[in-house]
């Protein structure tokens, strides 16, 4: 039975995203990303600094840690989730500590689990997951696809993003009936309706 855990405004959150670049166009490629950027409720600087925090992260994790590919790194508007497995609560422990010390991170979910020998990849499976749990906000024409960062491990899909309460509410219950999904942990960061019309009037004038 699936279980759905909402978790709002709690300390962070977080798991890296694996993004594997297809074989388009440069031009095609750029109008994508520009297009994702204009339709992103960060500001231009939060995307770049999530970009470098998981940057730093990654590299530092990397010259500390014994197993470090088993450490997924995911930020968004400077909060970051990470997801994964590690050998034991030391690593776990020393994984989180090292990531809350980069600068301009605001806080850190520590989803990884100690389980032995950590994985070296992710899933296929959990890539499977994502993609239904990305295609199902796409579908639904009460959530906002482009505005919720998927992040799945084990079959728990985390969900990040700024958003309403009522948009966060929908967007995990829509997760949760997708097939392969064992449990849906939302940690958004909520704004208020007003705050939300501010930043979709905002992107719609930069258009």
């Amino acid at each position: 039975m699936k279980r759905l855990m909402i978790l709002i405004g709690a300390a962070s959150i977080a798991g890296s995203s694996l993004m594997l670049s297809g074989c388009l166009p440069l031009a095609a490629t750029g109008m994508v990303a520009g297009a994702l950027a204009a339709s992103d409720r960060r500001t231009l600087g939060a995307q770049t600094e999530d970009a470098s925090i998981e940057f730093k992260a990654g590299a530092r994790l990397r010259d500390t840690m014994r197993f470090p590919g088993g450490i997924s790194v995911t930020s968004y508007n400077r909060r970051v989730l990470l997801t994964g497995q590690v050998g034991n609560d030391d690593d776990r422990r020393q994984a989180e500590q090292i990531v809350s010390r980069i600068d301009n991170v605001r806080s850190v979910e520590n989803a990884l689990q100690v389980s032995g020998q950590p994985a070296l990849t992710a899933s296929a499976s959990d890539a499977a997951v994502s993609a239904g749990v990305k295609a199902a906000l796409l579908e639904n024409s009460d959530t906002k696809a482009t505005a919720v960062k998927v992040v799945t491990e084990g079959g728990i899909v985390y969900l990040m993003g700024i958003a309403s309460r009522k948009e966060a509410d929908r967007a995990a219950q829509v997760a949760s009936r997708v097939r392969g999904v064992q449990k849906v942990v939302a940690v958004f960061e909520i704004i208020s309706d007003e705050e939300l019309a501010r930043i979709l009037k905002n992107q719609s004038e930069a258009r």
